[in-house]
């Protein structure tokens, strides 16, 4: 959105934008213009505007100073001044453009930078890595809420188009209702909440509390737009979030980044077509294959500026013979031709004669041969192709292309595990290299037409057993605890995109993914001593019990037991 007179605020400026509810999050080298239209690509073309796509997160200072990183990093214009591709009204909007600073000056040079281009400005207030805490942004400035007041102010006092944040929740819900009350009075006016805490990353990440973003969404004024953040494997969860934390839109990060389809409904079933598949239990998912098409499709257009390469139906094993043979040959025309054993100029012309060619490769040539290269001249040669090779590489800083390995690996994460060759194809490509990119997308069809032709032949192999415990026996466990009821939610066969469900804290720890640290360990044996004393055996748990309870249970002859420290084990209790 271009700049107005009047600039809308809150709620009003939502929904001038069309009050989106799909958020794609802002993800550091992730959510670049590419991302973005592949994600929007899978809704039609009237509702791709419902999507709101954030920018990956930008160094403010480094943009403000540095037109190198700027450009690489963010292509509105092309040289002509003809609009490009970031914030493209045609195909990229609605965006907001996420930047990390601790300056306010900073931040507002590199926010004018982009206010044409996009419709608002966001403050990351959440990234919690290292990085962060050395450069002292992201979730490290929450200590310092006065810091936090002046950047947001800045940008809404001086940029034509509002201001947004993005922050994580504190140790208490209220401590983090006063948070984000600061936000929203210093300007902003849409927050994202990420239902984690600052600490909850890597192997600690666990699940996000959605009970105190429903907790802010009652206790902030009616008017105020609310995003959430956390827990959104597929697109079923999207609308659990909603309905539990009645939130104005939802935001993906890691959901997006293993399925860019998981804002788009799925097709009625009959109607899968060749990109999506479904199987007999109704799982099902957009194809491997079909997706590295549509992406690479749009690197070949938008990228490179070059029509993408005339490309063969995507396999079904329903094909005709025919069918199938046609498509095989259309795939041969399409592959680049084998490398020639013999230097181009050392091969025949159409017009010589046989014993010219015997005469030009050597076998009847009165010609002085080429004098022969030393092994000292080979290496030398060879070290300056390979060095002439790594600037080639090194020149490439177009976040699109710069971007594609990453995606890639997360599209294909289920089906690298089972096709080696895929995997060793892909971790080959070098950015720019968009024919390294082809050829590992023609290894992908065949390894996905394998997989359709096995369970084409025999699905139950790609099935539940019958006697495997149904799902929906894990709810009884605790969630908090184990992640085996959203794997087998999730799960599905390896051809098909799927999202990556990562083992929580406590199974983290049984598996020596991590180890814990002397003070943390202090604190377990604490914890544990707690319910020795109180009676729970190894594993319970403690609950707090009410005060009506108390009075009820509480006898004449248990005046000694003080009301704050009775408590009920839960877990591990033995009855009778």
């Amino acid at each position: 959105m271009a700049s107005t007179t009047t600039k809308l605020h809150g709620r009003a400026f939502y929904e001038s934008i069309g009050c989106p509810k799909y958020v794609v999050a802002p993800m550091v080298d992730q959510s670049e213009f590419a991302w973005r239209l592949l994600t929007r690509s899978f809704l039609p073309p009237d509702l791709r505007r419902s999507i709101l796509a954030y920018s990956p997160m930008f160094h403010a200072k480094l943009f403000a100073e540095s037109p190198k990183y700027r450009n690489s990093h963010f292509e509105a214009l092309k040289e002509d001044g003809e609009a490009y591709l970031d914030g493209n009204e045609e195909f990229d909007r609605p965006l907001f453009v996420q930047f990390c600073a601790n300056d306010p000056e900073h931040l507002l040079e590199g926010a004018k930078q982009v206010q044409k281009y996009c419709d608002a400005v966001d403050l990351n207030l959440g990234c919690p890595q290292g990085i962060a805490k050395r450069g002292h942004y992201g979730a490290f400035l929450q200590e310092d809420w006065t810091t936090i007041h002046k950047l947001i102010r800045k940008l809404h006092d001086n940029l034509d188009i509002p201001v947004t944040a993005k922050m994580r929740i504190l140790e208490t819900k209220e401590k983090t209702l006063e948070y984000a009350k600061m936000i929203l009075d210093a300007g902003a006016s849409i927050i994202t909440v990420h239902g984690r805490q600052r600490e909850q990353k890597g192997h600690y990440t666990g699940l996000a509390d959605w009970t105190v973003l429903r907790y802010l969404r009652e206790q902030l004024p009616s008017d105020t737009v609310m995003f959430a953040n956390g827990n959104i494997l597929q697109h079923e969860d999207i609308k659990e979030c909603m309905e539990a934390t009645k939130v104005d839109g939802v935001m993906t990060a890691e959901g997006n980044l293993y399925d860019p389809s998981i804002f788009a409904t799925p097709p009625p079933a009959g109607e899968e077509g060749r990109e999506y598949w479904r199987g007999r239990d109704g799982k099902g998912g957009y194809r491997a294959d079909a997706v590295l098409r549509r992406y690479l499709d749009i690197i070949h257009k938008h990228t490179m500026r070059r029509e993408p390469p005339q490309r063969a139906p995507l396999f079904l094993p329903t094909d005709s013979p025919f069918t199938q043979t046609a498509e095989a040959e259309a795939q041969d025309d399409e592959r680049p031709a084998k490398k020639q054993k013999f230097d181009h100029s050392t091969t025949a012309d159409s017009n010589d004669t046989p014993d010219d060619h015997k005469r030009t490769n050597g076998m009847a040539t009165n010609a002085t041969a080429p004098a022969p290269v030393s092994k000292k001249q080979q290496k030398k040669q060879q070290a300056k192709e390979q060095h002439k090779q790594k600037e080639n590489r090194e020149k490439v800083t177009n976040a699109n292309l710069v971007a594609m390995q990453a995606h890639c690996f997360h599209i294909l994460r289920s089906l690298v595990s089972k096709h080696h060759a895929v995997r060793d194809a892909l971790a080959r490509c070098k950015a720019g290299d968009i024919d390294a990119y082809e050829n590992m997308l023609t290894l992908t069809e065949a390894a996905v037409k394998e997989g359709l032709l096995a369970y084409h032949a025999n699905p139950a192999d790609f099935e539940e057993s019958e006697d495997d415990p149904p799902a929906t026996e894990a709810l009884d466990n605790d969630n908090t605890e184990s992640s085996t009821e959203a794997v087998r939610r999730c799960k599905k066969p390896y051809w098909v995109c799927q999202p990556y469900v990562r083992p929580l804290p406590k199974e983290a720890l049984e598996k020596g993914s991590v180890q814990l640290s002397k003070k943390q360990l202090r604190k377990i044996e604490q914890d544990r001593q707690e319910e020795r004393n109180a009676g729970v055996a190894a594993g319970g748990k403690v609950e707090n019990v009410e005060k009506d309870v108390r009075r009820e249970v509480l006898s004449d002859g248990d005046k000694g037991v003080a009301a704050g420290d009775l408590r009920v084990p839960k877990e591990g209790m033995v009855c009778g």
